[in-house]
């Protein structure tokens, strides 16, 4: 018998545990850590620009051409694209879960490609983008001045400069973009009646200054094929592009017949300024410079966010005067304080599991053994977990404290049979005891595990996004239980034949008093089992009876994806009516800012105004903010949580005029959704006016 090679050579069953400890103690240090296993679709993102055009103009030039090559592509879920106002394209492929990334960007990028000879020249000019794209908003970094001597104009700038490129190549980073990017530019404010005095127009304008603001390449001199008596040669530097205000201003727009020259400076005036202004960020109400940090997918949170960090604080200390960085939105803080809770939860069950060990067998060699061989299963469960790719996330540790429950009975087992066999025959040795024991109970082991097996392998092959989840639950739960009967036929009978003694007379004391209690209750509970079967329809009856009330409350209660977690964080939607600008959306701003301000819970507040967050584009009449709330150990009353604090500010955002504001929490896994709650699309499978859809959606939520 397998037990019976273990039990005359313990060392072996000890010597395999200790190594499958170590390997599963290595495991442990190596296993990333996250919120939720990676359910998250892969995306490939298309975008483009379409200079001074219309969201109608976007949809027909781009969308149409590029969607009609792109629809069909290789493991694709949908698609979703966005036109905007503001020129911009943006078209988002999601793919099946496990696929490739890199091989469902080539994919999209050949269908780009066969579309883009049909797309306008601008569009062409200004280049198609195609890169694989995670939604997961990995955090967010306001750069702000203090004292706000620094301009978001300077800030900005600087960001770009100095900060950007580190961001983006920390490993693990998928993308890091500004919310308000405000790049230096020259700007010309063209004086348009002078300039339509002097017979002019601004294509003249635009084209002289294309012209004259030039790398250009002159060429060299002394170059062959001239003669080898040439001693020098000369490459031609010429001042190239033009950098200041006065270099723009002597640009030449026109030379007259009498000699004298119309230049730039004549009928403009020019400034350095920001490129493009639809958009503004703050921070605390103060000017700031925002970055969006989206992680690259398949990368873990907890160590790209720490990355991060460690860059940020390695630049600060080149920052300018009166300059200061903060993460303003940190899932990973979350995560980190709740597989902090898991772990706690996970010594505490052990420990009472060890107890109730104790309370039951009344011995501490007996109880040392499952003690023992516990742990051994639980931490060689991470050996594969690690194998297999899977991560040590919240279902995975819950699913490892439901393990010790159910992994520890096999070494009870084996212990309490083994003292059963010890007491019916005093004059065994333990080993020998151990060997009639193990006969009796191996197949009993085995039953049972492929038992529970069957229970829990079939939840590991259930599909979609939810399968997933319990996918690694479930194995979870498989590894352990098939690592508890191992170790319940190695382990455990070695650990009996050394540790176990024979018991001489009744036991005293409280232990004695247990132990009794213990039996009276087994008794009481055989004498029921007797009298029911006696009656077997009353027990028949009491099963029906359970099985109506628990089909009568899974009715009643609530159902959902995932419970809302208070993540130390909200977001607030700004929406104006259309055509609103972008000094009516900073006002309704500066009104949620001091709403926000007044409630105790709030910390910080991140706010990006002419950025419409749901779709991700530039719009004049949106506004997005992120609200940082104190830590945990500040908020201990429920009225400071998130769910109450968005109860109480929903009534209070509607007070405010000309503007619809919405609070909403974050998704409760990073990169699934925007926000928290769910999203709804309503198509038109005819094609018809936008305008008209948008009246049948008003109109189905009022």
């Amino acid at each position: 018998m397998l037990s019976s090679i273990f039990v005359d050579r313990p060392r072996l069953a000890i010597v395999i545990a200790i190594v499958t400890t170590i390997a599963g103690i290595l495991a442990l240090y190596v296993i990333p850590f996250a919120q939720y296993p990676d359910i998250v679709p892969p995306q490939v993102q298309v975008t483009t620009t379409y200079p001074g055009a219309n969201s109608s103009v976007v949809d027909t030039s781009i969308a149409q051409p590029i969607e009609a090559q792109v629809v069909g592509v290789d493991k694709m879920i949908y698609m979703k694209s966005v036109s905007g106002d503001d020129g911009s394209y943006t078209l988002i492929c999601s793919f099946e879960l496990g696929t490739n990334p890199d091989i469902n960007t080539v994919n999209v990028n050949n269908r780009v490609q066969v579309a883009l000879s049909s797309l306008p020249p601008e569009v062409q000019r200004q280049g198609v983008s195609v890169k694989k794209k995670s939604s997961a908003l990995l955090g967010v970094v306001a750069l702000y001045s203090p004292k706000h001597t620094h301009d978001p104009l300077f800030l900005s700038n600087y960001v770009t400069i100095n900060l950007l490129d580190q961001i983006k190549s920390t490993p693990g980073v998928g993308d890091a973009v500004l919310w308000g990017p405000q790049d230096y530019a020259m700007r010309a404010w063209v004086k348009t009646d002078r300039l339509t005095g002097l017979g002019l127009t601004t294509g003249d304008v635009i084209n002289a200054i294309q012209a004259q603001n030039v790398q250009a390449a002159v060429g060299r001199i002394g170059a062959r094929p001239i003669s080898n008596e040439q001693q020098l040669q000369l490459n031609i530097q010429t001042k190239g592009r033009l950098n200041t205000v006065a270099d723009f201003e002597k640009i030449v727009l026109r030379t007259n017949p009498d000699g004298s020259v119309l230049r730039l400076g004549d009928v403009a005036r020019l400034e350095l300024g920001a490129a493009n202004l639809d958009r503004d960020t703050l921070f605390n109400g103060g000017p700031a410079a925002v970055v969006a940090i989206y992680q690259s997918p398949v990368a873990n949170a907890i160590t790209t966010l720490k990355s991060v960090r460690a860059k940020l604080e390695t630049a600060a200390k080149r920052f300018p005067a009166d300059m200061a960085w903060k993460v303003t939105y940190d899932p990973t803080q979350f995560v980190t304080d709740t597989i902090h809770e898991v772990r706690k939860t996970l010594i505490e069950a052990f420990i009472l599991v060890v107890l109730v060990v104790y309370l039951f067998l009344g011995s501490v060699r007996a109880t040392l053994i499952p003690t023992l061989a516990v742990p051994v299963s639980l931490i060689g469960t991470f050996i594969v977990l690690l194998a297999i790719g899977y991560s040590a996330n919240t279902v995975s540790l819950l699913a490892i404290v439901l393990a010790i429950g159910i992994v520890v009975d096999d070494a009870i087992v084996v212990v309490e049979n083994v003292e059963r066999v010890m007491e019916e025959h005093p004059e065994l040795s333990p080993a020998e005891a151990t060997k009639r024991a193990m006969a009796e109970i191996t197949a009993p082991i085995i039953a049972i595990t492929l038992v529970l097996l069957s229970v829990f392998v079939p939840v590991a092959f259930i599909p979609g996004i939810s399968g997933e989840l319990f996918r690694q639950f479930a194995v979870t739960i498989a590894v352990s239980m098939l690592l508890s009967a191992i170790n319940a036929l190695t382990l455990s009978p070695a650990l009996c034949g050394i540790l176990l003694k024979p018991h001489h007379g009744p036991r005293r004391g409280p232990i004695g008093a247990a132990m009794r209690a213990i039996d009276y209750v087994r008794d009481a509970y055989g004498a029921a089992v007797g009298r029911l079967l006696r009656i077997s329809l009353v027990g028949l009856a009491l099963v029906g009876i359970s099985l109506a009330g628990t089909y009568a409350l899974a009715k009643v209660t609530p159902t959902g994806f995932l419970p809302e977690d208070d993540q130390g964080a909200l977001f607030v939607l700004a929406q104006l009516p259309g055509g609103a600008s972008v000094g009516r959306t900073i006002d309704v701003v500066r009104k949620t800012e001091a709403i926000l301000k007044g409630e105790a819970a709030v910390q910080d507040v991140t706010s990006v105004i002419g950025l419409n967050f749901i779709d991700n584009y530039s719009q004049s009449n949106a506004a997005f903010m992120v609200v940082t709330l104190k830590p945990f150990e500040e908020r201990k009353d429920r009225s400071l949580g998130v769910r109450s604090l968005i109860e109480r500010l929903g009534p209070e955002f509607r007070e405010i005029p000309r503007g619809t504001v919405v609070p909403l929490a974050p998704p409760p896994i990073i990169g699934l959704g925007s926000g928290g709650g769910f999203a709804y699309v309503l198509q038109d499978l005819r094609g018809g006016d936008p305008k008209a859809l948008a009246q049948v959606l008003r109109g189905l939520l009022v």
